[in-house]
């Protein structure tokens, strides 16, 4: 068995786990993970600690899996550990997925975590519920004032 061990490409934020491509970047309102190609039970766990590293106290992440083409049942754990790290960070998600992810989680009608149809979508989601909050804690500091 070989292990699915980090290696840089193209550049270096950009990095190839035994298939697969995960690249981050940060914009203003979340980090943006982006990963591409097959994801299985031989690459999941690595994928997974990598995306870990941007798990940020209280700071948004958008997982882009929009360009997955495959998408084995280890990447299932994969997703529930970045839910479980996100809680606990106070961090909110937002998942982007492709047909291949959508066909393992099914279409329920309770979906498992926060997604949207694109990074964009799931950029502005966030921008808004920012600012839903402030109009709700603003006539709060405006009381105490």
């Amino acid at each position: 068995m070989t292990l699915a061990i980090a290696e840089p490409i193209m550049d270096a934020n950009t990095f190839e786990y035994g298939g697969a491509r995960v690249r981050a970047h940060c914009r203003h309102l979340a980090t943006v993970v982006t990963l591409r190609g097959e994801i299985d039970g031989l690459n999941a766990d690595r994928i997974g600690e990598y995306i870990g590293r941007f798990v940020l106290e209280q700071t948004n992440l958008v997982l882009d899996m929009n360009d997955v083409t495959h998408f084995a049942s280890a990447g299932i754990s994969l997703l529930h550990g970045l839910d479980e790290a996100c809680r606990a960070a106070g961090a909110e998600w937002t998942l982007v997925a492709s047909p291949a992810v959508i066909e393992l989680l099914g279409d329920g009608t309770e979906p498992m975590f926060s997604t949207a149809r694109t990074v964009h979508a799931a950029l502005h989601n966030l921008a808004d519920d920012i600012a839903s909050r402030r109009r709700l804690v603003l006539p709060l500091i405006k009381k105490s004032a």
